[in-house]
């Protein structure tokens, strides 16, 4: 090889020694600096915070496997797929625990990286006002936010074992944070989140010896479907996903369990 033609290779492999001193310096780990594409999958994808995180994940040149109730009715997320080859869309309801089944046996040897428990329902206010209680309204909100992120994180643990980066990460919120408590509001929303914190919680303890991270992620006040007509300052999901994924890259064995909020600090539980 003469030296015209090592230029560019020399080129090129100055370029990779700067990206990776700089995505050292910004605490990404070294193994996911040098090969960032993995495999995440997302719950909850077909709108909001979960359409935002299959995009930019996407962008990135992970493989996404998004998931939606009715993918059917879901444009963006069908036109992602579209303009996206990485990206696999599936149906799953998260309280459909015998489809949960199906989808782990289907991607039984395919490694997740990344599984992101995003999907959730708040319920109706009224029906979780005192006085006016619908506890059937609570058992559908308990098996959304608790039991389905449980019973899915347990189904595809042996994929995330797999994989290179083993992460598993929750969407909760900071009205489940008993120490934030400051009235009486949302009862069910906020019992399901702080059930699924504790289970999460114990997740992590179990799964630390097998090499896996687990995080809960507040991701702060969004600009929803859920969210609509609560009177305050809205994130736009381009500008809150890309906080979330900056917590996931920084989580490690050595802060697995922690109660993040989008700011990078934690919420007290």
């Amino acid at each position: 090889m003469n030296v015209a033609s090592a230029l560019p290779l020399r080129r090129a492999a100055g370029t990779l020694l700067l990206l990776i001193a700089g995505a050292i310096a910004a605490g990404v780990p070294l193994a996911m600096a040098a090969d960032p594409a993995g495999t995440v999958f997302i719950t909850g994808a077909s709108r909001g915070i979960g359409l935002e995180l299959a995009r930019e994940y996407a962008d990135r040149g992970w493989h996404v496997i998004a998931t939606a109730r009715r993918p059917a009715d879901a444009p963006e997320l069908a036109k992602l797929a579209a303009t996206h080859p990485g990206v696999t869309l599936e149906q799953l309801d998260v309280t459909d625990l015998a489809r949960i089944d199906v989808l782990a046996a289907k991607y039984r040897d395919q490694p997740i990286d990344v599984l992101i428990n995003n999907a959730g329902i708040a319920g109706p206010v009224p029906g979780q006002m005192l006085g006016r209680m619908n506890f059937e309204l609570l058992r559908q909100v308990l098996d959304t936010d608790a039991v389905g992120p449980m019973k899915l994180s347990e189904a595809l643990l042996p994929n995330v074992i797999a994989s290179h980066q083993k992460k598993i990460v929750t969407l909760s919120t900071s009205e489940a944070s008993f120490a934030k408590i400051d009235a009486g509001r949302l009862y069910w929303y906020r019992a399901a989140k702080a059930a699924v914190n504790m289970l999460m919680l114990n997740l992590a303890y179990d799964v630390r010896k097998k090499g896996v991270a687990v995080a809960l992620i507040n991701p702060g006040p969004v600009d929803t479907d859920m969210m609509k007509g609560v009177p305050m300052k809205l994130q736009p999901a381009a500008e809150a996903v890309p906080k979330v994924i900056g917590i996931i890259d920084r989580l490690n064995l050595e802060n697995t369990g922690k109660f993040w909020d989008y700011a990078g600090g934690e919420v007290p539980w």
